[in-house]
């Protein structure tokens, strides 16, 4: 009888349009993949019938197939918002009970656990306090809201280029008269820089007369002879000038020696350059200290610093070559440093933490070129007690908290779980699916690892529902169940025909 065949055939047609039905009414489900009807014919078992002769009975519902291809991803900038792009479910776990899903709509509870809309926990590793993963095994993530611990200043790192056209930190040159023959009347009118660049500023010079009109000049490597004329100007070097009155007598010695202020870090004009940087002792107290560069001689700066607060005090010389590159460093005794190109020095704590702070200066970048002084580069490796302001998701699925000190931290790190066999899953409602024994075990790893997909963070993953695929198939499936109908109608007929006869 055409009946079976046609009921059959109805009760196909319905469940055709009952999964396209909820395929359309999931198209805007977060993460929801589309499901097709598979169906399968029917036929009478009978071991006296040929081959042949078998009529079919019918057709039945064998499975509802899913279709785990990607969907579209849409960015949302929800930091907790994250889309799989590529194969793998989320774990979650409910109550101990674990889940499997596409839909990343997260959010954090009371206790600040990341959990989706029906409360159930995402999971996977852990992070301890200092930002290290631990793999050994997945657990509900929890996003921790304590401050992260400071970190004490150990070394500053500082590029600098001191301008070698800047002047030597020096006063008006000392004259003095350390022999002065009898019938002498030699005076100084006063020496005079005339170019406070120069570098033979920083040299001592000896007037030696050796006649009332003839002298030799010494620098104490060089000696020269020149002609005196009194009130005419004597060239020491070539920065600066000694003038002399009065009648000279063989024997006269007259010097003039560099005057070099004391180094004071209230008045600019004793040193050339100054920058500073925060630090940060073993508690999170921050306090700046300052750095000071004074140029005595050409290539060499002396290097000064101390905190804001307190006194600066010289701590090196540094020396560069003809080409302005840093070529050595002393400490404050004159012997080469520890470290090279770097200086050692300390700097009291009041707060309670650990004092003196030792500090190491690196200064290896600096140069010295003629163009302006300035910082290129300046940093230091402490910082300060931070709380959590936000965090990010990564492709690999580290969770990265960002803290108001600047630092970052890893807080955990999402995994993803593949299956053998997707189409084993048992589908839970509420984008949930459970493994089961046709599924296979999950296969839990990180997001991006052998055939895991990656995470894409703020974004989402749509459904893979395409509208136009499924009124397509509305239209097929209604035209499906209007021929089976009119199989019966048709069967109808017939019987009608033989009651007839």
């Amino acid at each position: 009888m055409g009946y079976q065949q046609g009921l059959s055939g109805l009760a196909g047609a319905s469940s055709d349009l009952d999964v396209i039905g909820n395929n359309i009414a999931n198209a805007n489900t977060v993460g929801f993949k589309q499901g097709t009807a598979q169906f399968a014919d029917m036929y009478a078992n009978s071991v006296a019938t040929a081959v042949n002769n078998q009529i079919g009975i019918g057709s039945r519902l064998a499975s509802v197939q899913q279709q785990f291809s990607q969907g579209t991803i849409t960015t949302t900038n929800q930091a907790l918002d994250v889309a799989i792009n590529g194969q793998g479910f989320f774990q979650m776990s409910n109550n101990g009970s674990l889940t499997y899903s596409r839909n990343g709509v997260f959010q954090l509870d009371k206790n600040g656990y990341i959990v989706n809309a029906d409360g159930l926990q995402l999971m996977g590793y852990a992070a301890n306090k200092n930002g290290i993963i631990n793999s050994a095994g997945t657990v509900p993530l929890q996003v921790p809201t304590a401050n992260i611990a400071p970190t004490a200043t150990t070394t500053i790192t500082a590029g600098l280029n001191l301008n070698a056209q800047d002047n030597l930190v020096l006063s008006t040159p000392t004259v003095a008269f350390p022999t002065v023959s009898a019938g002498s009347t030699l005076a100084s009118s006063g020496a005079t820089i005339t170019n406070g660049a120069a570098g033979t500023n920083a040299n001592t010079y000896t007037i030696t007369f050796t006649g009332a009109n003839s002298y030799n000049l010494s620098d104490g490597t060089t000696t020269t002879a020149g002609t005196y004329t009194a009130g005419q100007a004597i060239t020491l070097g070539n920065g600066e000038t000694l003038t002399l009155t009065g009648a000279a007598v063989t024997g006269d010695v007259v010097t003039v020696t560099p005057n070099r202020p004391a180094f004071n870090q209230t008045d600019s004009t004793t040193y050339s350059y100054s920058t500073s940087v925060p630090v940060y002792d073993s508690l999170g107290g921050q306090q700046q200290v300052n750095m000071y560069f004074v140029k005595t001689a050409a290539g060499s700066w002396d290097v000064y610093a101390g905190p804001s607060t307190g006194t600066a005090s010289k701590i090196g010389t540094a020396q560069f070559d003809s080409s302005g590159n840093l070529s050595s460093t002393t400490d404050a005794a004159g012997v080469a440093t520890a470290t090279p190109l770097a200086f050692n020095f300390s700097i009291p704590n009041t707060d309670g933490s650990a004092s003196p702070q030792s500090l190491l200066l690196k200064i290896g970048g600096t140069t010295q070129y003629g163009s302006k002084d300035g910082t290129n580069s300046l940093a230091q490796d402490g910082f300060a007690a931070g709380q959590l302001t936000n965090f990010t998701v990564g492709t690999d699925g580290t969770l990265t908290g960002n803290y108001s000190n600047g630092q970052t931290a890893a807080l955990g790190q999402v995994v993803l779980a593949n299956f053998a066999n997707q189409n084993g899953l048992i589908d839970l409602g509420n984008n949930e699916f459970q493994a089961t024994a046709a599924s296979g075990v999950a296969q839990i790893s990180t997001p991006g690892s052998t055939n895991h997909g990656t995470l894409q963070g703020g974004a989402l993953e749509n459904s893979n529902v395409d509208l136009t695929s499924e009124l397509v198939n509305l239209i097929t499936a209604q035209r499906n169940y209007q021929a089976n109908a009119q199989t019966i109608k048709t069967q109808q007929a017939v019987d009608q025909t033989l009651i007839n006869l």
